[in-house]
């Protein structure tokens, strides 16, 4: 739902994306400038370390009343989860590296099926509960090794604030240094969820497809005029 607020709140201007492997997939498709890229991944990972405050701030009374004022990674009373992502103690690098390639792909593969005008589409300005949906499905199903978490920034934002805040460097080495597979596995994940997509169902658009997409498009439209006008 967190999601599904700030594609609303952020939509129009932007596109929403919140991701960097999101924008990294557009730039690589050429649905955003590369130009922009920079500019939007600095916001992302800014916005992600503004939210880790916001949380910390305001959960600082409840966070030193169960640490008792030591804030650890691991152990019984280990709350540095609450911010980024760590792994399961069975988890391997390589599982959690493929983890989260195969969940971000699936994540590209279902973003750009959403906002596609020329395949079924969702009804305009329904495109941010569908992409909220989507994340709840991936977080359920494949949430349990990792957390899940298919975009860089809501991980090592976090992380680099809790390094801050009091948790330290082990932040960064606990899990087998850890904190570098949900960064560099979902930027693989959405170019190769990107081009699955455009390989196996943009290419396949015909012309005659395109062209009943613009008539019925066209016919809705004066459908809705003529609604307006009445």
């Amino acid at each position: 739902m967190a999601v599904t607020i700030a594609v609303y709140v952020a939509g129009g201007v932007s596109g929403g994306h919140i991701n960097p492997a999101v924008s990294f997939a557009m730039c690589l498709t050429g649905r955003l400038k590369w130009a922009k890229f920079p500019f939007y991944v600095s916001a992302q990972f800014l916005g992600a370390i503004a939210g880790s405050a916001a949380v910390f701030g305001i959960y600082y009374d409840a966070i030193y009343n169960y640490t008792g004022g030591i804030l650890t990674v691991d152990g019984p009373n280990a709350t540095a989860y609450i911010f980024a992502t760590y792994p399961m103690p069975y988890l391997s690098i390589l599982g959690g590296f493929a983890d989260q390639v195969t969940s971000t792909a699936l994540l590209l593969i279902g973003v750009f099926a959403i906002f596609d005008n020329k395949n079924l589409g969702t009804p305009k300005g329904l495109e941010p509960i569908a992409v909220g949906l989507l994340i709840l499905l991936l977080g359920l199903s494949l949430g349990m090794n990792s957390g899940c978490a298919m975009n860089p920034a809501r991980d090592l934002g976090p992380r680099i604030f809790t390094a801050m805040a009091g948790w330290g460097m082990e932040v960064f080495t606990s899990g087998n240094n850890w904190w570098w597979v949900p960064v560099v596995g979902p930027m693989v994940g959405a170019a190769i969820g990107a081009f699955i997509y455009v390989l196996c169902i943009e290419a396949h658009y015909s012309n005659d497809m395109e062209d009943t997409h613009n008539s019925l498009e066209a016919d809705h439209c004066e459908k809705q005029e003529l609604t307006n006008m009445a």
